[in-house]
């Protein structure tokens, strides 16, 4: 299922559901690359009401032997046996700034400081079971140092379920559900204010507990160009959960984003 990558402002993009894995029968000839690029509208952090176009501009490489490297998840391994498929990866995190910064942050957190980006390990189940995809994500980001408001390492998991809509000469059009769940310092981090941070910013104190992060959707279709180039565009819908929708820094819990890309594989 084809996903665009993942915003580093908000984490609507669930670019897992899509991830790079390659069939044990490959042969050492079956290199494979992939250049995209495009752009797309996003919230300038996770339940902003504010919002910025970013460019989308990236690459993958996959070797025959399931090892991948990308901007998506970063450099990582993977395979399918029969219906099931796995793949592991370590690559950056997401980040916020407190500031507007290319398209991302925003100076209404200005106080709360910056989130910086780590090292993230990451894996990915999925079983095709015909006409839907299942699939679970799990990542860990690393500690940072030792800011306990926005250096913490924290843990979120992502439960999926995908199908195709319709596949003909207009393309194809995907569509999936998903569930995101991060732990008490997952949450704290994106959505939670300390006693420090209120101090030092417009918002109040308050602490966030580890649950459901957010649910919802997205719709992709694909027109294929030629053999080797298509455009895809993409609408994902997040409803953030209670515990991150109560937090004084969201402004609006339906979240959107809107994109398009061309991309190039050889």
């Amino acid at each position: 299922m084809t996903t665009f990558k993942r915003s580093t402002t908000l984490a609507l993009w669930v670019g897992t559901l899509g991830l790079t894995t390659v069939p044990a029968t490959l042969h050492a000839e079956d290199w494979k690359f992939g250049l995209h690029a495009g752009a797309a509208s996003v919230p300038r952090y996770s339940g902003s009401d504010e919002r910025a176009v970013m460019p989308l501009l990236g690459g993958e490489i996959v070797s025959p032997y399931g090892v991948f490297l990308n901007t998506e998840q970063g450099l990582g391994w993977g395979n399918e046996w029969g219906d099931l498929s796995f793949s592991t990866w370590v690559g950056p995190s997401e980040e916020r700034r407190d500031k507007n910064h290319m398209g991302q942050g925003s100076k209404r957190l200005k106080g709360m400081g910056q989130i910086k980006s780590r090292a993230q390990f990451g894996a990915h189940l999925g079983y095709d079971l015909g006409p839907f995809e299942l699939g679970a994500t799990l990542t860990h980001a690393v500690k940072k140092n030792d800011n306990r408001d926005t250096g913490k390492a924290y843990s979120q998991l992502t439960l999926s379920v995908g199908t195709n809509l319709y596949e003909g000469s207009y393309g194809s059009l995907d569509a999936s559900l998903n569930s995101q769940f991060g732990n008490a310092d997952y949450m704290q981090t994106w959505y939670g204010v300390s006693d420090t941070q209120a101090a030092n910013s417009r918002f109040g104190a308050y602490r966030a507990k580890g649950g459901l992060v957010s649910s919802g959707g997205d719709l992709t279709w694909s027109l294929p160009l030629n053999e080797q180039t298509k455009l895809s565009t993409q609408l994902s819908m997040q409803y953030l959960g209670k515990e991150a929708g109560n937090s004084p820094i969201v402004d609006r819990r339906l979240q959107t984003v809107l994109g398009t890309q061309i991309e190039y594989s050889f």
